[in-house]
């Protein structure tokens, strides 16, 4: 423990909000860009299909799944795909943190569908093998809010009867995800890519267009949601064409940082770039005795969002350690999200950089000090 500030980073750090990126905005960039023109235009149109492009080559993703650009973030999107798919046949709802637990509310109270719900704790896992995939599943692969994550998808079936629905905000860009199980996946720009809020991303299998076409739900379909007409996809979704009006800045905002991943090596130096993340911040952990992770089991713990026990904290401390921190501009949002047990939250996905990271660790032993004094 010391009493002596650390040296401030030349950026600060962040936790699971907006992350810092390295990618700048240059006079060339928006001189190309689509600002201030329509979504509509032949350049508004050809920059929102550039990005879809983007995010299916970054992603790695199979020509068999389409990707869409919806409104409403990640909660939008997974809205999206529950209100329009969900009902066809029985569902198992799996929650583990605070968001998970949101589709659990949503199947239960709002579309009442009587579903299955498995739970566990903040820092651990439901048990997976016992998932019943006669029915549709919804899941996170990356618990924001309590930094559990699916192992991998071993224990999705290839056969499965049921959809696979994957809330995969606080994943994609940084974890290795076998599109060959997955359905349905959504995410928001604002997590790995560090982008702007507001817009979410659909990505749906072939499975999921079929059960599109072929499903009609009992209840009223917002004009947002709405993904077929005729018994039939709307292709314009997936290919720039969007539902409703798009910030042209948050789509230029979000190219910039994947021809950024894209010039660093694509997906594999982007998961790379997290996982260093992680392990830094994993031996500031062993390093302090008063450290522990949230995550006791390391094969389900993330590395994107990284959540920290404190001995003896509580609410209050975590509260006074946070601020600390952030009125000498060393560290911003780290303490835990308001429903998980105290602690922090580090965020280390793939646009923060590792030395970053590294210089976090003494600036934790300084707050320490302060208030363990």
């Amino acid at each position: 423990m010391t009493d002596t500030k650390p040296t401030l980073p030349e950026r600060p750090f962040f936790s699971s909000g907006p992350c810092a990126k390295p990618p700048v905005w240059t006079p060339e960039i928006i001189e190309t860009a689509s600002l201030g023109r329509s979504h509509r235009s032949k350049i508004g149109k050809a920059r929102l299909a550039y990005c879809i492009d983007l995010m299916r080559e970054l992603l790695e993703l199979p020509e068999t799944h389409r990707i869409g650009i919806v409104p409403g973030s990640d909660t939008g999107a997974f809205e999206m795909a529950m209100w329009t798919m969900l009902g066809a046949r029985p569902v198992t709802t799996l929650a583990w943190e605070s968001f998970g637990q949101g589709w659990v509310t949503d199947a239960v109270k709002q579309l009442k569908i009587d579903p299955t719900v498995m739970t566990a704790d903040y820092g651990e896992i439901p048990d997976l093998s016992a998932v019943d995939w006669s029915n549709d599943v919804l899941f996170t692969w990356n618990g924001t809010t309590s930094g559990v994550r699916v192992p991998n998808a071993d224990w999705i079936p290839e056969t499965r009867e049921g959809l696979s629905f994957a809330d995969s905000t606080s994943a994609v860009f940084a974890q290795s995800i076998d599109w060959t199980k997955i359905d349905v996946a959504t995410f928001s720009w604002q997590k790995v890519l560090g982008g702007e809020g507001g817009h979410g991303v659909l990505i749906l299998g072939p499975r999921a267009v079929e059960r599109l076409e072929s499903y009609t739900p009992t209840w009223p379909l917002p004009k947002v949601f709405r993904l077929t007409k005729g018994g039939k996809l709307i292709e314009g979704v997936f290919k720039g064409e969007t539902i409703n009006t798009p910030s042209m800045l948050a789509v230029e905002d979000a190219i910039v940082s994947l021809e950024w991943a894209k010039q660093i090596g694509g997906a594999k130096a982007m998961k790379a770039r997290a996982d260093a993340n992680a392990a830094a911040l994993n031996k500031i952990v062993e390093d302090r005795s008063w450290l522990g992770h949230l995550v006791a089991d390391p094969a389900i713990r993330s590395n994107t969002s990284v959540c920290l026990t404190v001995e003896g904290a509580d609410t209050d401390f975590i509260k006074k350690f946070a601020k600390l921190l952030e009125d000498e501009g060393a560290a911003f949002d780290i303490a835990g999200y308001r429903d998980a047990p105290a602690g922090l939250r580090i965020w280390c996905g793939a646009t923060v950089n590792t030395a970053d990271i590294e210089a976090l660790g003494p600036w934790l032993d300084w707050a320490w000090a302060q208030l363990s004094a």
